[in-house]
């Protein structure tokens, strides 16, 4: 992949989340801080946002969004390592109640 591809998958990539952000909060407020991983403020910008705004805002070329599991015992329980089919449910729950806490610390 070349640099002007890689470019354009990540302005492509932030127009979709720009969208998708926008769309969750206009839905459900709550549960968008909360998948976003974003707070109050952050959220009432985004939803201001015209179409022209956001077209500016992805075109940069840094990604907007970014992993929130920057630790292994979150990143273990999503992948599974070690573990059997059987507990993956409880793995992923157990990674969303770790995750819920770090952004209600955030917020």
């Amino acid at each position: 992949m070349t640099a002007d591809q890689i470019l354009a998958e990540i302005r492509e990539a932030n127009l979709s989340y720009l969208m998708l952000a926008q769309s969750l909060i206009r839905t459900d407020r709550e549960q968008a801080l909360y998948r976003l991983g974003v707070n109050e403020d952050t959220a009432a910008m985004i939803d201001m946002l015209t179409p022209a705004q956001m077209m500016k805002i992805a075109s940069g070329n840094t990604l907007l969004c970014r992993f929130r599991m920057d630790d292994d015992l979150v990143w273990n329980l999503l992948t599974n390592h070690g573990k059997s089919a059987a507990n993956d449910g409880i793995g992923r729950l157990h990674a969303s109640i770790l995750m819920a806490g770090r952004h209600q610390e955030a917020a």
